[in-house]
């Protein structure tokens, strides 16, 4: 460690402001234009957040005690899942759940305090006499005690580490993409029927004639409406199956890959969290690389998603696939859909905890193409899933690395101060 390095508190080098909820029976004070963060909007693992579930209106703003933080300011959670950090991609409000944190002009680099926090966490949580935090309060700020770098030397420990989070960001944003690249194809060709309707006006349809060639030109009628001509209806149990792969712990090597619905985001079908096996006590469900997990517990989570690798699942989780190959991409963006989302969660028994079942997954009617139709579509999305399922080996790659360097470059066992590496902006 430098000798330039300082001991000091938390407290004393950032500046902490409250946030707030307006009132929530006003309708004036909400649905506006000001994103409003809770805890479970930045409790993604990622560095920056983007979005929240929730807007405010400037007057809700300027009637509570919430404050919009800015571009680069770090939130953190205070209260029940303690002490989840993120930085702010762009200004944003918040609730009393969470602290806003920004380093003191002069004094401290607010990215360097994103690392610090991350760091210093488990301080944040357990602090004195071996006592548990369940709430993080400002009193919680000012018994951490921390060495703090000279400002130089902040910078040059938070582009290092910044310079990974932004490739794994990088990844996510592509991903996100790439995946409603596919959506909007799927919903074209199959909800919309765009092609159909060009070659029924005569127009050009914009695919390749071999593709063009397979989508007819007229409609016929149906019980679920106007359907393509030669199309049927059918359900998703005649294109799909459930994979009841059961295993048993002591069948299950250590080193097998787990994926349980904490792991499985919300509304995406990237699936880059998973544990390890070690620690299994139950029997488990087997898995396959590219097949479709879907969580039938509390299934209006909205939680399916695309394996990365072969490993084992909660039996709270589907594992479906295609009956044919040529269906997979077909079967993918149905199974992920909000439409299907809807039936399954409709169709689920239980109170407190529902749970669909793949028995009532399989009824789901669906408007079924010629199979060359969904061959197509599959050829055209695939590279986009494997594209997805490489971002996300890349980012835990990058992860690890940095997970690896962040105590080294905090603690100042890894020496920046002759490092000339210019300020993250």
């Amino acid at each position: 460690m430098s000798k330039s390095w300082k001991q000091t508190t938390l407290a004393s080098v950032v500046d902490i402001i409250s946030g707030g909820t307006p009132k929530t029976d006003v309708h004036e004070y909400w649905n506006g234009d000001i994103p409003w963060l809770s805890v479970s909007d930045f409790n993604t693992g990622y560095r920056w957040t983007n979005t929240a579930e929730k807007s405010i209106t400037s007057l809700g703003l300027s009637k509570s005690a919430t404050t919009v933080l800015n571009r680069g300011d770090i939130v953190i959670s205070a209260r029940g899942t303690v002490g989840v950090v993120a930085q702010l991609g762009k200004p944003m409000a918040f609730n009393q759940s969470c602290y806003g944190i920004r380093g003191k002009r002069g004094i401290a680099d607010t990215n360097f305090i994103y690392y610090l926090l991350r760091y210093t966490v488990p301080s944040l949580k357990q602090v004195t006499h071996g006592a548990v935090f369940d709430t993080i309060t400002r009193d919680t700020f000012e018994i951490i005690e921390i060495c703090l770098p000279s400002l130089p030397e902040q910078r040059a420990i938070a582009h290092i580490l910044g310079a990974l989070d932004d490739k794994i960001e990088l990844n996510r944003r592509m991903n996100e993409t790439l995946e409603a690249m596919a959506r909007a194809l799927f919903k074209s060709w199959f909800v919309d029927f765009d092609p159909v309707h060009a070659k029924a006006e005569g127009r050009d349809p914009g695919l390749p004639a071999d593709i063009a060639a397979l989508f007819p030109d007229s409609f016929q009628d149906s019980e679920l409406g106007e359907i393509p001509q030669g199309w049927r209806i059918g359900t998703l149990g005649d294109v799909a199956v459930s994979q009841h792969r059961s295993i048993l712990p002591s069948d299950i090597d250590s080193e097998t890959p787990y994926i349980a619905l904490e792991h499985m985001p919300r509304k995406s079908i990237a699936l880059a969290d998973w544990d390890y096996s070690e620690s299994i006590e139950s029997g488990k469900l087997a898995f396959k690389k590219r097949e479709i997990l879907f969580g039938k517990l509390r299934p209006y989570f909205h939680k399916v998603g695309v394996a990365p690798l072969d490993g084992v699942c909660s039996t709270d989780i589907v594992v479906l696939t295609p009956r044919k190959g040529q269906w997979f991409g077909f079967v993918l963006e149905h199974a992920s859909s909000a439409a299907f989302v809807e039936h399954a969660n409709a169709g689920s028994t239980g109170t407190k905890m529902p749970r669909t079942s793949w028995s009532e997954m399989a009824r789901y009617n669906l408007v079924t193409p010629p199979e060359k139709v969904a061959e197509a579509f599959t050829n055209k999305i695939r590279p986009m899933i494997d594209k997805i399922i490489a971002n996300v080996h890349q980012s835990r790659t990058l992860v690890s690395l940095r997970d690896t360097l962040l105590p080294r470059l905090i603690s100042g066992k890894i020496d920046v101060s002759k490092w000339n590496l210019k300020e993250d902006k």
